[in-house]
C-alpha cells in the first residue's frame, strides 16, 4: 500500500513545489523529476504481487497495471517535452500548466487503482478540472470557447455517470443485497440484480463516460478542446484523460457482464462503437486542421475500443494492447503536430506545408507516427487492431468485421489527405518563417514513443505480454 500512496501522493508535492517555485524558468523541471519517480514506482508495483486493501476500495489489478504504464509512460514523454516547449513559451506563466499536469496525474492514477466506484468517479472528475485551464493555456477566444465547451459537455457526462452509478448502488437494494459500490462484491451481486435497474446503470455510465472518452455524438467537445489546447495537452487528453473514461467503462462492463444477461450490452457496445467509428471516418475526410484531424481520430479509437468490448474473446486481448498502442501513439502525433504547428504559426495544411523540409524531425514522426496509429505493421496497433478485427469473424460476426475494415480505411484515406500535404507539400515562400527549429528535447520524447511502439510490435516482453493476457483474461471471466 506504500508504493499505491507514494503513486498518487508525489504528484501532488510536485504541484505544490510547482506552485511555491517562483522561476518560470525552473518550474517546468518539476515534471521531469516526478515523471521519473512516478515511472519507476509504476514500474515496481507491475512486478510485484500486490493485494487489495483492507475493505477491497484500492486495487491495482491486471487491467489497472495496462493503464497505469500506459499513463506513466505517456506522460514522463510530455513531461520531458514540456521543459523545451515552456521555454519557447516566455510570454505564458506555465505555474497553472506545470501544477495541472501534476495534479491530472495524481487523479489518473487513483482512477487506476480504485475499485470503489465512486472514487473511481472522483477521480475521474477531478481530471477534468485540473486539465480545464491547460486548454485554455494560449488565453485567445477560440481557446475559452473549447474549454467551456468541454467542461461543459464532459460535466454533464460525469455528472449522468453519477446517476448510473446511483441506479447500480440502489438495484443492490431493490435485490434485497447488502448495498455496495465496490467492483468485487457487485460482480458477486450480479446475477441476482433487477435487470431493469442494471441495464439503466449500464446506459446511464455508458453514455456518461463516454462523453468522456469522446464517444460520438457526445464527442463535440474534442475537435475545439484538442485543436486549442498545446500539443502536450492535448497528447494527455487523448491518451490519459480518454483512457480514464474507458476504464470507468469498463467497471460497469465487468459487472454487467457477470449478470449473465450480456445480450442487451454486447449490443449496445458494437453499435455505439460503430457509429463512433463511422462520425469520424466521415469528418475525417478532407480535414484541413491537422490538430483536430487528430481529434477526430482519438474518436474513431474510442469507437474501436467500445466495439471490442461488445465482440469479446480475442477482442479482449486487442482492447488491452490497443489502450498501450494508442496512447502511445497519440503522444507522438499530437507532440509532432505542436512542433509543426509552432515552426508554421498555423494547423492548416494549406499554409503548414512541407514540414519535413522545415523540421524534419518533426515531420518525418508526424508521417510515421501517422502510419503507426492507423494500423500499419510492425507497430503495436497493427498488432491490437488486427486482434480486434479478426475476433469480428471467429464470433460470427462477419458483417461487423467488414464494416470495421471499410470504415477504417475511409479514416485512413481521409487522415492521409491531411498528413501527406502537411509532411511532403512546399513550404510557403510568402510567410515569414518563425524561429522554431527542432531540439532534442522537442523532437526526442516523440521519437522515444515512437521506438517503443515499433519495438512493442515486433517483440512483446514477456512480463507485459503476461499483463495483457491476465487484463483479457479478467474481462472474460466476467462473461
Amino acid at each position: 500500500m506504500l508504493l499505491i500512496t507514494l503513486l498518487t501522493v508525489i504528484p501532488l508535492l510536485g504541484a505544490l513545489a510547482a506552485w511555491i517555485i517562483p522561476s518560470n524558468d525552473r518550474r517546468p523541471w518539476v515534471l521531469p523529476l516526478v515523471a521519473c519517480l512516478h515511472l519507476l514506482i509504476v514500474s515496481a508495483l507491475c512486478a510485484l504481487p500486490l493485494s487489495p486493501s483492507r475493505g477491497g476500495w484500492i486495487h491495482l489489478d491486471a487491467i489497472g497495471r495496462v493503464f497505469l504504464l500506459e499513463i506513466g509512460g505517456l506522460f514522463c514523454a510530455c513531461a520531458f517535452y514540456a521543459v523545451n516547449y515552456l521555454q519557447y513559451r516566455q510570454e505564458r506563466n506555465n505555474r497553472v500548466l506545470c501544477m495541472g499536469m501534476l495534479v491530472c496525474l495524481s487523479a489518473m492514477s487513483l482512477a487506476v487503482v480504485s475499485h470503489h466506484l465512486g472514487i473511481l468517479w472522483l477521480a475521474i472528475e477531478t481530471t477534468t478540472l485540473s486539465m480545464a485551464p491547460l486548454v485554455y493555456f494560449n488565453r485567445n477566444a477560440r481557446s475559452i470557447e473549447a474549454t467551456w465547451k468541454y467542461m461543459l459537455i464532459c460535466s454533464i457526462g460525469i455528472a449522468v455517470a453519477l446517476l448510473g452509478i446511483f441506479f447500480l448502488a440502489y438495484s443492490t437494494v431493490v435485490a434485497g443485497l447488502e448495498p455496495s459500490l465496490l467492483l468485487g462484491p457487485l460482480q458477486g451481486y450480479a446475477p441476482k440484480l433487477p435487470v431493469a435497474w442494471l441495464n439503466a446503470a449500464f446506459v446511464f455510465m455508458l453514455v456518461g463516460y463516454g462523453a468522456k472518452m469522446g464517444l460520438a455524438p457526445m464527442h463535440t467537445w474534442k475537435p475545439d478542446a484538442y485543436g486549442e489546447a498545446p500539443g502536450l495537452v492535448g497528447a494527455m487528453l487523448a491518451g490519459g484523460l480518454a483512457n480514464c473514461g474507458f476504464l470507468g467503462l469498463i467497471r460497469i462492463y465487468q459487472i454487467c457482464m457477470a449478470s449473465g444477461n450480456v445480450h442487451f450490452y454486447r449490443s449496445c457496445l458494437i453499435g455505439m462503437g460503430l457509429f463512433s467509428i463511422a462520425v469520424a471516418a466521415i469528418f475525417l475526410v478532407r480535414q484541413t486542421d491537422f490538430k483536430r484531424m487528430l481529434a477526430y481520430s482519438s474518436v474513431e479509437h474510442m469507437g474501436l475500443f467500445v466495439l471490442a468490448l461488445g465482440l469479446g474473446g480475442k477482442a479482449l486481448y486487442g482492447a488491452m494492447l490497443h489502450v498501450i498502442g494508442n496512447g502511445l501513439a497519440k503522444g507522438v502525433l499530437f507532440l509532432a503536430a505542436g512542433n509543426i504547428h509552432r515552426a508554421f504559426a498555423s494547423k492548416n495544411r494549406d499554409v503548414a506545408r512541407g514540414a519535413l523540409r522545415r523540421t524534419p524531425w518533426s515531420g518525418g514522426l508526424f508521417l510515421v507516427g501517422f502510419l503507426a496509429l492507423t494500423g500499419s505493421p510492425p507497430f503495436l496497433p497493427f498488432a491490437s487492431e488486427f486482434s480486434i478485427f479478426s475476433a469480428a469473424f471467429t464470433n460470427g460476426r462477419p458483417v461487423v468485421g467488414a464494416f470495421m475494415v471499410l470504415l477504417l480505411l475511409i479514416a485512413f484515406m481521409g487522415m492521409s489527405f491531411t498528413v501527406l500535404p502537411v509532411v511532403l507539400g512546399e513550404p510557403p515562400k510568402n510567410r515569414e518563417r518563425t524561429k522554431y527549429r527542432d531540439t532534442p528535447l522537442l523532437a526526442g520524447p516523440p521519437f522515444v514513443l515512437l521506438l517503443i511502439i515499433a519495438l512493442l510490435g515486433l517483440w512483446l516482453p514477456q512480463p507485459l505480454y503476461r499483463i495483457v493476457t491476465d487484463a483479457a483474461a479478467l474481462l472474460e471471466a466476467s462473461r
